[in-house]
């Protein structure tokens, strides 16, 4: 069963991203399905940690954007979620190439939500796995959404 409440497309994920950290960081949606959202992000100079491999706040900044616009996403246009809590634990290291992450609801709730993100390499193996406890806000003015266009 679709959880999305609002018009959910690539070029509306995409372009959520403009002037943005997941722009800066070369995060680019590239699929979505009834209950969950997919991005890359690429394992290189601008997310290495000092010792040349993905830094894990940069994992986490994956997860969290996926976590986030998702739930945004499975919310009315009378609210918005924010983060309120994440873990993350770091399984394999990366040097090259790109990492995939996907955003699946565990729960989706009238004040709260939880989402599961999994981020693996190009061989489909585990990477960081990541939980996202997100609120579920009410609007008080149309500051409040995601941004689709400057």
């Amino acid at each position: 069963m679709e959880i999305w409440k609002k018009s959910i497309s690539l070029d509306i994920l995409n372009a959520s991203n403009k002037n943005t950290l997941m722009e800066h960081l070369s995060i680019v949606y590239t699929a979505f399905s009834e209950n969950t959202v997919t991005a890359t992000m690429p394992v290189c100079n601008f997310t290495h940690q000092p010792l040349g491999m993905l830094h894990g706040g940069a994992s986490v900044v994956l997860a969290e954007t996926l976590g986030s616009v998702a739930a945004n996403f499975a919310v009315d246009e009378e609210s918005y979620c924010v983060g309120l809590d994440i873990n993350a634990n770091h399984i394999r290291s990366m040097r090259s190439g790109y990492v995939v992450g996907t955003a699946s609801p565990l729960h989706i709730g009238v004040s709260t939500q939880v989402w599961q993100i999994t981020i693996t390499d190009e061989r489909d193996r585990l990477v960081c796995t990541s939980r996202l406890t997100i609120a579920v806000k009410k609007k008080r003015n149309d500051r409040q959404q995601i941004k689709t266009e400057e």
